[in-house]
């Protein structure tokens, strides 16, 4: 792993692949470290003729964290006041081409997953120049009317996160049980990266930090009508955090854009749908070497 120059500030990052291989960046979604994205399936890009970078976002991982600000006032946020609000996603974007360009990376495919698919959307809309392809998965527009978590997984995801590490671990596994599916959650796979991520780095007000920044953003729904790449929404039908109208909202949005459904995937990746995940992102990075 190492430190990157970007945007003002620091992004920890690592890389698979050979540097002279078409780029591509992914981006974690709200609180989730890089390490999300897991080594096999780097290593899996990598082997299929990529530079895959991964890097923590602001205020998580090993990143810049943005501690000076304090826990910010969502309920304010919510209202779309911005004063108290850290930063934006347009800050978060152009990290993101920031890391590119501390890599003397011109263009890059960009897939992004949940805020990361937010991100990603932001980025390509204010960088069209920087991006080949874009993969927007489990995440929405920022309409008010789509994408919107439902009540009960409001509740879960407002529970204290307790005392210490263990406690700690433990509130997020509950989190994490009720964000997946009952059909594809992996408790020991799940609790291996949530011991981790603790370990690695522990920053909840970051993730309140982060999701101060999707509430002050805005909607992206007509400025996503002018991107042009090649674009693929990927979302689970039992979605409750994202609900699947934001997927869908973000591919009718913009012009071209094909989306992948999956019947009982919810906000998650699972592996036994990576391969068919997989094959939809190369055949939408195929479609930009036809356009070429």
């Amino acid at each position: 792993m190492a430190t990157a120059q970007s945007n003002d500030i620091e992004l920890e990052f690592d890389t698979f692949g050979d540097p002279k291989s078409p780029a591509l960046l992914l981006i974690m979604g709200l609180g989730a470290q890089m390490i999300a994205w897991p080594k096999v399936i780097c290593n899996e890009l990598a082997a299929m003729g990529f530079f895959v970078i991964r890097f923590d976002n602001r205020d998580c991982g090993l990143s810049t964290k943005f501690d000076s600000f304090g826990i910010p006032d969502l309920f304010a946020g919510m209202r779309g006041d911005a004063s108290a609000a850290a930063y934006s996603l347009v800050d978060m974007a152009n990290d993101a081409v920031g890391l590119l360009d501390f890599l003397g990376i011109e263009t890059a495919h960009l897939i992004g997953v949940s805020m990361g698919g937010m991100i990603a959307q932001q980025a390509v809309i204010d960088h069209p120049e920087r991006f080949l392809t874009l993969c927007s998965m489990i995440s929405t527009t920022g309409a008010k009317d789509v994408g919107q978590p439902s009540p009960e997984l409001i509740a879960a995801l407002m529970q204290p996160m307790g005392d210490g590490r263990e406690a700690n671990i433990a509130v997020s596994m509950e989190i994490s049980r009720a964000i997946a599916s009952a059909r594809y959650f992996d408790e020991a796979r799940e609790m291996k990266l949530i011991v981790q991520s603790y370990d690695r780095n522990y920053c909840p007000d970051g993730v309140l930090r982060q999701l101060m920044a999707i509430l002050v953003s805005g909607d992206r729904t007509e400025s996503l009508r002018r991107v042009t790449i090649p674009t693929l929404v990927v979302h689970g039908l039992a979605d409750k955090l994202v609900d699947p109208s934001g997927g869908f909202a973000t591919s009718a949005a913009v012009p071209g854009a094909r989306i992948v459904t999956f019947e009982d995937m919810a906000h998650e990746i699972p592996e036994p749908l990576w391969n068919d995940i997989r094959d939809a992102i190369m055949s939408n990075i195929n479609r930009a070497a036809l356009q070429s």
